[in-house]
């Protein structure tokens, strides 16, 4: 039970197996893309059938691979990436053959999220966004009142010269997420008003610097801190496998010495 239990281990932690898995997953991104143009899909339905079917075999026998790779197979659940992988393969098996026909397609999407569960970096990535969602809340609510005090400035300041992009609150705030994106701001919004009032570029700029390169800025600090701090758990858990597997190497060296000297006391005896 141990020798296949250790191939089994062996298989799945090798490079070729993550390098395989992450080529089949692109591979069924590619094969979504080009089911979105109906002509290629009827033209080719036979082999994008036979593709999905060698999808849906693949995916479950890696399933079913790393599952048994753990010590104990409920210790795969441990990990909430292998429960996502679970969910993902497990929900368009049970949906095949069925007439959850949008299920099926909304699942096989999702299987491209895979791809986050095969490289860390991206699990990394991932880790920290979720991190940094809570903190959020506080920024979110610094840049609220941000944009809440220069739409009402906005309103009172160039409601008259320019009502379709700040002759309302509601306006003026939609003018100045266009702003804070810096897309065509300059052009679209600020030159004819500028034209008008040649102070305007006060309110602009000041609103750019304090929403954009402040507060923003806050947001990415914050993404990159839990980056960081992802790095360091990921690494500590990594030196904490090596010390158990070390120790576990080091248990099972003193247990061959007590039975030699044991086989030695019975010769001697």
């Amino acid at each position: 039970m141990h020798n296949w239990k250790s191939s089994i281990q062996q298989i799945v932690g090798h490079r070729f197996f993550m390098n395989a898995v992450m080529f089949v997953i692109l591979l069924n991104a590619i094969l979504i893309g080009v089911e979105t143009y109906p002509a290629l899909r009827a033209e080719y339905y036979d082999i994008i059938h036979g593709f999905e079917v060698f999808f849906l075999w693949f995916f479950t026998i890696e399933i079913i691979l790393r599952m048994l790779a753990e010590k104990k197979i409920h210790h795969f659940f441990r990990s909430k990436w292998n429960l996502f992988d679970f969910f993902i393969v497990a929900g368009v098996l049970l949906f095949s053959g069925t007439y959850f026909i949008s299920a099926i397609r909304i699942l096989r999407v999702f299987r491209v999220l895979r791809a986050i569960t095969v490289v860390p970096s991206l699990q990394r990535l991932v880790t920290a966004f979720l991190k940094t969602i809570p903190s959020l809340g506080t920024i979110m609510m610094l840049l609220s009142l941000v944009f809440y005090i220069f739409a009402v400035l906005g309103v009172m300041f160039f409601g008259g010269i320019s009502p379709e992009y700040f002759g309302s609150l509601h306006l003026a705030l939609v003018t100045l997420f266009q702003v804070i994106t810096l897309e065509s701001w300059a052009s679209g919004i600020f030159r004819p008003i500028f034209a008008e009032s040649p102070l305007s570029w006060v309110y602009f700029v000041s609103f750019i610097l304090v929403g954009t390169f402040i507060v923003l800025n806050l947001i990415v600090g914050e993404i990159l801190n839990n980056i960081q701090e992802a790095k360091e758990e990921e690494s500590k858990e990594e030196k904490i496998e090596v010390s158990k597997k070390e120790l576990a190497k080091i248990t099972d060296e003193i247990a061959e010495l007590k039975q030699l000297l044991l086989n030695k006391e019975k010769n001697n005896g």
